[in-house]
């Protein structure tokens, strides 16, 4: 029962039905307390859904269980890294090279974890030295998530993108100050209500109401105390703020088919801003969509490569790797050629679970058979086939005879000579 539980686990994990997963895994785990194999997989799918506290409670089971199991200091690696608890994250990886040095998961996970411990570093020394720079520390999702006033902004991609702008250099603060919900989560991370004019407009105004006095000019609201703005990143703002024109212009005529003028305009945009790997991947559609596939691939790697150094999005990084595998399973021209459509396909259901990469597995997987079936078929070597069981027929040896006729039915089921001889058994 434990098994068949675990098997509907993972069928729909790989499907990316987590929540499913998880919930066929606790049913195993109820029937199968001490295997580890089961909280490794729920810590993996806990993980999948952002669950980090969960995929840690887990991952420590799996250790607990399977101590010399290196897999199980890769899930423990992995929770700790999605707390941002990038100590324990190097200490975990740390422990399973030990066990086995050879894991490249392990290793790649290390190296993840030491670039992010080097990136939270420089990032407490920044927020030292700006007087907001605590307030964006790692708690400052948990805090406005739990806030009323805040929750509906985490919901909302430029909100998200501000945030994570200002968290990675609180010097930012200075580019997003007009955007009212970066003040409302600035007053609820610093414990503080910052009055907006609505909230003014709101207030019961005071005395008789026979009697009112006219409402007072209302101040202008004081500057906030905040680290001047230097030249250097109102270049790197103005810098991004070109590439991004450029790559609505493409947007806009990708949309109308226009693919020359699209390439032109993120071509400029990758000149203007090499930090948004984005201008890349769609340039990569681009490409596709000419039947330029070379030229489609080498934007993927690079997108792919791009993305790593900066730690971009892991689905920004599956979605280069999808679309590589899309242009090579449209070069494929036998059933070996989609080998390494379906690799990468399989490596970008690794970063993120995409239902359309998977369709796109699927259709190579079948592609590839089908292909292959056609290959098998051919009539020249099922006559070398049928002559070689002829051979063998005449000296009387008859198993190495049925073994050459199969094959020629096998290479061409509508030779009637090949059925015929078989038939004579």
């Amino acid at each position: 029962m434990a098994e068949e539980a675990k098997a509907k686990g993972n069928a729909a994990f790989s499907s990316g039905n987590f929540s499913d997963a998880i919930r066929h895994f606790t049913d195993a785990i109820n029937l199968s307390p001490t295997n580890h194999v089961l909280y490794s997989n729920r810590s993996a799918a806990y993980a999948s859904l952002n669950k980090f506290s969960e995929a840690l409670s887990d991952a420590q089971k799996t250790v607990d269980l399977k101590p010399d199991w290196s897999k199980a200091y890769s899930r423990l690696g992995a929770a700790h890294m999605g707390l941002h608890n990038y100590t324990e994250a190097l200490s975990a990886y740390k422990k399973g090279l030990q066990i086995d040095p050879n894991n490249d998961a392990l290793k790649s996970g290390l190296a993840d974890a030491e670039e992010a411990a080097a990136a939270a570093a420089r990032n407490s020394r920044s927020r030292a030295a700006n007087p907001f720079g605590e307030a964006f520390g790692p708690d400052m999702w948990a805090r406005l998530s739990s806030d009323p006033s805040t929750r509906g902004f985490l919901q909302e991609p430029d909100f998200m993108k501000m945030l994570q702008d200002i968290q990675k250099n609180p010097n930012n603060l200075n580019l997003y100050l007009k955007d009212q919900r970066v003040m409302q989560a600035l007053g609820v991370l610093l414990n503080l209500k910052f009055q907006t004019r609505e909230d003014a407009a709101e207030m019961p105004s005071s005395g008789s109401p026979e009697r009112k006095r006219p409402a007072p000019a209302e101040p202008e609201p004081e500057p906030m105390d905040v680290v001047p703005e230097d030249d250097e990143e109102k270049e790197r703002k103005d810098r991004k703020a070109q590439a991004q024109k450029e790559k609505e212009a493409g947007n806009s005529a990708y949309k109308k088919k226009d693919f020359d003028t699209a390439i032109q305009h993120y071509s400029k945009a990758i000149d203007i801003d090499d930090e948004d790997i984005s201008f890349l991947t769609n340039r990569a559609a681009v490409y596709l969509e000419m039947g330029k596939y070379g030229e489609c691939i080498k934007d993927c790697d690079k997108a792919v490569e791009r993305g790593r150094e900066l730690r971009s999005d892991f689905k920004m990084v599956a979605r280069a790797l999808t679309r590589k595998g899309t242009a090579l399973a449209k070069m494929a021209k036998c059933s070996k050629d989609y080998e390494p459509a379906i690799e990468t396909f399989q490596k970008a259901l690794t970063e993120h679970r995409n239902p359309d990469t998977l369709k796109k597995l699927n259709e190579a997987e079948k592609a590839k058979k089908d292909l292959e079936q056609q290959e098998y078929f051919n009539p020249q070597i099922a006559d070398e086939e049928r002559e070689k069981g002829n051979q063998y027929f005449k000296e009387h040896k008859y198993p190495e005879a049925i073994k050459h006729y199969g094959e020629a039915i096998k290479r061409n089921p509508n030779d009637p000579k090949a059925f015929n001889n078989l038939n004579t058994f």
